[in-house]
């Protein structure tokens, strides 16, 4: 996984955090889907895996893009919490 440019090499599905929010994937819901790729491409990739992984372009999304892509999911694989661990998605 080396080529692909995720934002933390140690967890590529996180948890992150891109400026307030942290984000996670949780790798055991998350059934390869695509459409966190589909509505934040800058911020979700596949991998080989076939699981959401979370890229170092994620600066570069919006917050409220990465917010409508966890609620995407079809799984809610994706979880976000603001910088003060309150949960946006899923309540």
């Amino acid at each position: 996984m080396t080529d692909i440019p995720v934002l933390d090499p140690a967890k590529p599905s996180g948890p992150v955090k891109v400026r307030n929010l942290k984000i996670t994937v949780d790798r055991d819901l998350c059934i390869g889907a695509a459409t966190c790729v589909a509505i934040a491409p800058h911020t979700f990739l596949i991998d080989s895996e076939a699981k959401a992984i979370i890229i170092n372009t994620a600066v570069q999304e919006k917050d409220t893009a990465i917010i409508d892509a966890a609620r995407g999911c079809p799984v809610a694989a994706i979880q976000i919490e603001d910088d003060k661990g309150n949960k946006i998605y899923p309540k």
